[in-house]
């Protein structure tokens, strides 16, 4: 059982309630909100990559100005955020009837792997809900708001809504567009090459370059590289921390299942194979070394993509990271799949080398891929840079 221990009560001046208003994403907001929706948002990320396929949820629940509850989504199968709030308080024997519940998320309204979070609010009769934003899972999608409200619980929706997106963007995309997130993590030299022309690229940035990627691998559901890379480097695609709490499932793009049945990557947890063409015997060869094998063919004979993201997305999975050579990462990126490129630059130039990315000559600058930069970090002595994909109607 759960040891829940003292929660400090807020400090006197930023008391629950504020008359001051501030304005958030076009609205104006309560300075009270605001406090208590950040700190729901602190507790959020504390969630271990372990709740996903769930989404990460922060609540606190407070009374008078103060702090009487506080939790976060357990790891899949556990409590939700709500849940672990209320048996907080419980355990320091809070009454929360009347309180207002700050949550990152709508509260579900459904039976899932847990019992909905509505009826567990609506039996301990809060007086309020203030939440980041409406859950876009069709199984809640303000049903949750719609219950509390008919129960008599006063609802606020909107409170930090881009910070909550922000949170969640695995999940949320995995719901609404039916796809996976996926970022294209690429280490190159500062001319933009990833390894000489025989191949050789270990290393071209630092060890702590490669242990920060290896966070950023930790935070998928899945690590994904191709064909060429699995026969040229042999990965093992694993998180190699002291920290890790799970293992991504191991994804290999393989049109003709050429993955050699000692590959590294085989026989160590889950290890999916997409492929477009391969014979039986192939199949079940893998098939004995623990892979599943999934069959996406386009028109063109090699592995569909959007094909490939509509499976990852219907197994349930929110974010992908990907580790491939130019070629599958290039596709990836021509075929608009591409919400994210993790790049770490070394100081250094290799001159004539292997590309980052495998795309077609554009016909023009106006064809060029729109990126967003939004985040530049010195990692020891290398770059780390963050970029979105705009959306390919907008250019500059």
């Amino acid at each position: 059982m759960r040891q829940y221990g003292k929660i400090p009560p807020t400090v006197a001046s930023l008391m629950e309630g504020f008359m001051e208003t501030e304005q958030v994403e076009g609205k104006s907001i309560m300075s009270g909100h605001m406090f208590f929706m950040r700190h729901a948002f602190a507790l959020a990320e504390r969630c271990s990559v372990k709740t996903s396929p769930n989404p990460r949820v922060g609540c606190v629940i407070v009374k008078a100005g103060r702090i009487i509850g506080e939790g976060f989504t357990q790891p899949v199968g556990g409590n939700h955020a709500e849940i672990e709030a209320l048996a907080a308080a419980a355990a320091l024997n809070e009454d929360v009837r009347g309180a207002t519940v700050y949550v990152t998320l709508e509260p579900c309204s459904h039976h899932g792997r847990t019992p909905p979070c509505t009826e567990a609010l609506i039996r301990a009769k809060v007086g309020k809900v203030v939440a980041a934003m409406q859950d876009p899972n069709p199984q809640v999608a303000g049903n949750g708001f719609r219950q509390l409200r008919e129960a008599g619980i006063e609802v606020l929706c909107g409170v930090l809504e881009q910070q909550a997106r922000e949170m969640n963007l695995g999940f949320l995309s995995r719901v609404e567009r039916g796809r996976p997130w996926v970022r294209v993590k690429i280490a190159a030299s500062l001319d933009g090459k990833t390894a000489l022309p025989n191949g050789q690229s270990q290393w071209i940035t630092s060890e702590a370059a490669r242990l920060d990627g290896h966070r950023w691998r930790m935070k998928a559901d899945a690590v994904m590289t191709g064909i060429g890379t699995v026969l040229t480097d042999n990965p093992q695609l694993n998180v190699r921390l002291p920290e890790v709490v799970r293992q991504p499932i191991r994804i290999v793009v393989d049109s003709h299942l050429k993955t050699p049945v000692d590959a590294k990557v085989l026989g160590q947890g889950n290890v999916w194979l997409f492929a477009a063409n391969a014979s039986p015997l192939r199949i079940d060869a893998l098939k004995g070394k623990g892979a599943e094998v999934f069959a996406a063919i386009n028109d063109t004979g090699r592995v569909d993509l959007h094909e490939m993201m509509r499976v990852l997305a219907e197994r349930e999975i929110n974010e992908v990271h990907v580790e491939a050579g130019a070629t599958l990462s290039g596709a990836l990126v021509e075929a608009g799949l591409v919400d994210e490129l993790l790049l770490y630059l070394a100081p250094c130039c290799l001159g004539r080398g292997r590309d980052m990315l495998g795309i077609n000559a554009l016909p023009s600058l106006d064809d060029r891929i729109a990126l967003d930069i939004r985040e530049m970090t010195r990692i020891d002595g290398d770059l780390r840079i963050v970029a979105r994909v705009l959306d390919k109607n907008r250019k500059g």
